[in-house]
């Protein structure tokens, strides 16, 4: 039986509340809120909330200020093709794409030389891939009828991952809170600039009270928890390792899309979920041996 570390207690967490948020995002949209204006305000309070707690952003190198951007980039791109693809198709087929998040990150990773992905860990995450095919297959005949947002799911995923790997490098010298005080304000102004026409059309008196305590919720828990316990996880076991604990979203966000929007879950997800499981445990008896970077 393998050892259940904090640092696994840290990343079922994160994948837990991320998966919530998929259900909570979804419901919010179809709900009077803009997609652009969506990610604008939550980034935006969310940038209120670190910059308050560090009280500074400086980095302390020249080349973190670099990075950072690149991050703020990704993650700027992360979240339009988020919330559109969210748009175009269902919380739980959004949250069954999520599952190539670690295939994908680890593939960049290899790419640049940051990290060597074990034996064990391929396997694992080949397990892990085929739970996830089969709560794909047992959605209803495929991801879904729209194309346009089973893609913009897909690079969603593909985004993540490469700004998991750019935190990662920040983290070698900054703190989470430090990271997100910088990143976040960085990605939350354009965004913000982005959705001017948006702000313009939306209906806000349209949008119930409930509707705004989701929101808060979608703030609190899937933006400033995660962000905390997911910095400090890819510090400790790296971005492959750490995405891979994503293979369990796509069962969990099928779960709350079960009981909070009445989507149903076939016996072949279920079975899809115990890969999922299996392939994380699996992962769990080794952690990847970092490369050389220099």
């Amino acid at each position: 039986m393998p050892r259940i570390r904090p640092v696994d207690v840290m990343l079922s967490s994160v994948v837990v509340l991320w998966a919530l948020n998929v259900t909570l995002s979804k419901y919010i949209l179809e709900h009077g809120f803009e997609p652009l204006v969506y990610s604008a305000m939550r980034y935006g309070s969310a940038s209120v909330v670190f910059v308050g707690l560090a009280r500074t952003i400086r980095l302390t190198r020249r080349l973190a200020y670099v990075v950072a951007l690149a991050a703020a980039a990704l993650l700027y791109v992360n979240q339009i093709t988020f919330v559109y693809s969210l748009r175009l198709t269902t919380a739980s087929t959004v949250g069954l794409i999520f599952g190539a998040t670690p295939i994908a990150t680890a593939a960049i990773a290899f790419a640049f030389g940051l990290e060597r992905p074990s034996r064990r860990f391929a396997a694992a995450a080949s397990v892990s891939l085929a739970g996830v095919a089969l709560v794909a297959l047992g959605s209803g005949g495929g991801l879904s009828g729209n194309l346009g947002g089973d893609l913009l799911g897909f690079c969603t995923a593909v985004t993540w991952g490469a700004y998991s790997i750019a935190i990662s490098v920040l983290m070698r010298d900054h703190s989470p809170i430090r990271i997100s005080a910088t990143v976040l304000p960085l990605m939350a102004i354009p965004i913000a600039l982005t959705a001017i026409p948006q702000f313009g059309r939306m209906d806000y008196g349209s949008v119930e009270p409930w509707v705004w305590a989701v929101f808060a919720l979608a703030v609190l828990g899937p933006l400033v928890i995660t962000n905390l316990l997911w910095f400090r996880a890819l510090d400790e076991v790296g971005p492959s390792h750490a995405t891979l604990f994503n293979n369990f979203q796509p069962f969990v966000a099928v779960l709350f899309a079960v009981v909070l929007l009445s989507e149903r879950l076939s016996a072949v997800q279920i079975g899809g979920g115990v890969l999922i499981a299996g392939g994380v445990v699996l992962a769990w008896h080794r952690q990847l041996a970092p490369a050389a970077v220099e």
